[in-house]
């Protein structure tokens, strides 16, 4: 599906910003496509919009939030209006299948209606009154806020963090992905058209830009999903100045099969399957190391692949039957390359899943077929390494003890999951170290925007998502009426 480029514009102070040098972004399923392009913003642009919102804030902060609510529903109605288009752009940019893509606006626009419908919850002043007087205790807005998001769910990560950050009263400055920069774009102009100028506002660019949006002092917050390496960085750069953080950041999440798993349920495997290949295994909670009890080992496997083979159909991300696509970049097809390539060298099985529907576009595309790892030791990378692409590693293990170590000693602790008979996953899910565990299911398909969603160890800082998400982008303020007004003696 060829189509005329795109160009999206920066916006800053309510001004709609192009720039003479642009980023360009190919189609990852026809890399000779040019899908559209991006502003290339300089430093100074970012200051301004730095500056921007810094002003805006002035007056954002004590804006009504009914009116915040108003603006808000307007944006998402917009967005709903406007889905088939932006999820198009989407797959066209990113690689997903556009069943994925459209997903990931529903999943964007349900949570901003769980912030629409809360955010008066967090907000509302509380009142107490005691015996030493009265205490109001309220949620203040934080100040200007920078956001910067991946590519690999880039609406959805913009949205968790816009959504609440404004309705709280709070300005932004929004910096996507290189690697996915379009619909996102269109997305944030939608909502930034229905708030005042300054508010929300959108720049692109490279490391300049990103340094710039954690080291400037007028930055309040910064809300960051992407690598944990890169996360180092920024919290050198906030040092400083000592911001707010919210970082949801890597994960090398394991799914634990217990021993009374049932390896005859078709339904539990394909879930599996899903969690470890959904948008090509580019998703920070997917499940990325599969640990299965001896004992049912040998099944399990025999099982997997035939749901995989089922489930797996590679190609266009528009084919109808397509249910995973290409990889994002070329990069990542080299690093997941690596990583498969570093296993078989030492002895692993290099087990290829599922069927190719579009073998013409396999050698050109950014496309690898899912592959199942198979006998890598529990030290190798492809286990210890988050792979952010379309193979996985099964691996045997004797007992819980034994698997709960494996799991717990990882540096990650993102989401895991745990599969067998309820009560025992339930037992065994209390030991695990990560911030979000699953029970029969992982990845997208347990998520729930309810509730905190965030990381513990070197896989984040603070929880987006729920009540806690929003909560999140205010600061305490605790107001004092003692009931005695008069000062405790003080010996002259």
């Amino acid at each position: 599906m060829s189509k005329e480029p795109i160009i999206v514009s920066a916006i800053i102070n309510g001004e709609k910003i192009q720039t003479d040098k642009k980023i360009a972004r190919e189609n990852p399923t026809h890399p000779e496509q040019i899908v559209g392009y991006a502003p290339n913003n300089t430093r100074e642009e970012t200051i301004q919009a730095i500056d921007a919102a810094h002003e805006a804030f002035k007056t954002w902060a004590w804006s009504n939030v009914d009116d915040r609510i108003e603006r808000m529903n307007r944006a998402i109605q917009k967005i709903k209006d406007q889905m088939p288009e932006i999820s198009e752009l989407l797959a066209r940019e990113h690689g997903k299948a556009l069943y994925d893509a459209q997903g990931e606006i529903a999943i964007s626009v349900m949570w901003m209606e769980f912030a629409v419908k809360n955010v008066k919850k967090i907000t509302t002043p509380e009142e107490r009154k005691h015996e030493n007087g009265r205490t109001i205790i309220a949620q203040d807005p934080i100040g200007v806020v920078s956001a910067i998001t991946p590519w690999n769910y880039p609406i959805s990560l913009s949205t968790i963090k816009i959504a609440p950050a404004l309705l709280t009263g709070n300005t932004m400055v929004l910096k996507p992905s290189p690697f996915a920069p379009l619909a996102v774009s269109l997305v944030t102009e939608i909502i930034a058209d229905e708030f005042p100028a300054g508010v929300l506002n959108l720049v692109n660019g490279d490391a300049e830009v990103g340094i710039e949006l954690t080291s400037n002092p007028k930055i309040a917050k910064i809300a960051f999903t992407g690598g944990t390496n890169t996360a180092k960085h920024i919290m050198k750069a906030a040092s400083d100045t000592i911001k707010n953080m919210t970082l949801e950041l890597g994960g090398n999440d394991a799914a634990i099969v217990l021993e009374d798993f049932d390896v005859n349920d078709e339904r539990a495997l394909r879930r599996m399957v899903i969690s470890n290949f959904l948008s090509a295994g580019q998703i920070c909670m997917i499940a990325k190391r599969v640990y299965v009890h001896r004992s049912i080992y040998d099944a399990f496997v025999e099982k997997y692949i035939e749901a995989a083979n089922k489930w797996i159909r590679v190609g266009d991300p528009f084919h109808p039957e397509v249910t995973v696509g290409p990889v994002n970049n070329k990069n990542q097809v080299d690093y997941v390359k690596s990583l498969v390539e570093d296993a078989k060298n030492k002895g692993a099985k290099i087990i290829p899943l599922g069927t190719i529907l579009n073998p013409e576009l396999m050698d050109n595309g950014y496309f690898l077929q899912p592959t199942l790892v198979l006998g890598a030791d529990v030290h190798d990378r492809v286990v210890v390494e988050e792979q952010f692409g379309p193979t996985v590693p099964i691996l045997p293990y004797d007992s819980e003890e034994e698997v709960i170590n494996l799991h717990n000693e990882s540096i990650y602790g993102l989401t895991s999951s745990v599969w067998g008979e309820e009560e025992h996953a339930i037992k065994v899910a209390r030991r695990i170290e990560a911030g979000t565990t699953m029970i029969n299911t992982a990845a997208v398909q347990g998520l729930d925007v309810h509730f905190p969603f965030g990381g513990v160890k070197q896989s984040g800082v603070g929880r987006e998502y729920g009540l806690d998400g929003i909560k999140s982008y205010t600061e305490t303020h605790v107001i004092n009426i003692p009931a005695m007004k008069e000062l405790p003696y003080i010996p002259e």
